[in-house]
């Protein structure tokens, strides 16, 4: 039944693609397996991101189960499909719930979708990582897949309206080859998982077509860069306040 749901969903999102006219450059796709269960773990700037996390799964013919905070499940239009889509909904009051949800999504040979950062990043380098992903590979013996993504921020990210009506817009996607999970401690799968994704992030900017047309555009670039995103310090201290 979750099936009768997705897939006019990822219908409709490729017809936004194709209206968009987005540049898609994609590599690596084929490092996420045609059966079994995966976590795919990757970095994330945009609200949209778990729309081309999930596009770079189509070529293996996999339909990614992301975990989404609750809230999401209870908005009136997104929830429906939310649950429709068998996504896993994540209350950080109830966080074990959630854990266990996803691990016999894993066990039954889902992919399962998680961005490590938990939160949406407005520097646009990589936050902290937090453990989940790696726990979650580990403990249900599946690959963890690195992914990292470039461009996504230009269409619709935390802090600015989002930009539908941009057009022509390149979106980097790199998928990275599977960690092995079989020796280390979650901490320190979390380490070299969040390392995988940084090398898989830097390969996607050196790789974007597109540079700031002029000050005022320059926004979308992390700070260290040469753009005017805020530093990730920058974030630290107005996220205290």
């Amino acid at each position: 039944m979750a099936e009768l749901v997705y897939r006019p969903v990822i219908g409709l999102a490729l017809s936004l693609f194709k209206a968009w006219d987005l540049k898609i450059d994609m590599r690596g796709a084929e490092n996420i397996p045609r059966a079994g269960g995966a976590v795919l773990a990757s970095n994330h700037i945009s609200y949209l991101d778990f729309i081309f996390d999930g596009y770079a799964a189509l070529p293996s013919k996999r339909l990614v189960r992301f975990m989404a905070k609750d809230s999401v499940f209870r908005h009136k239009v997104s929830g429906p499909l939310m649950r429709g889509m068998r996504h896993i909904p994540v209350d950080r009051r109830k966080g074990e719930a959630a854990y266990a949800h996803a691990l016999d999504s894993l066990r039954s040979g889902e992919v399962v979708g998680i961005f490590p950062e938990a939160t949406i990043s407005q520097s646009f380098c990589l936050k902290d990582f937090k453990k989940g992903a790696a726990r979650l590979a580990q403990e249900s013996g599946v690959p963890l897949i690195p992914m990292a993504l470039w461009g996504t921020q230009r269409l619709w990210t935390k802090g600015r309206k989002r930009d539908f009506s941009r057009s022509h817009t390149p979106v980097t996607l790199r998928v990275g080859k599977p960690i092995d999970t079989a020796e280390g401690t979650p901490e320190e799968l979390t380490t070299r998982l969040r390392e995988r994704v940084q090398d898989l992030l830097d390969d996607a900017r050196r790789d974007y077509p597109d540079q700031p047309s002029g000050p005022e555009d320059s926004w979308w670039l992390p700070a260290h860069l040469g753009g005017t995103a805020p530093t990730p310090e920058d974030v630290a201290r107005r996220e205290k306040h």
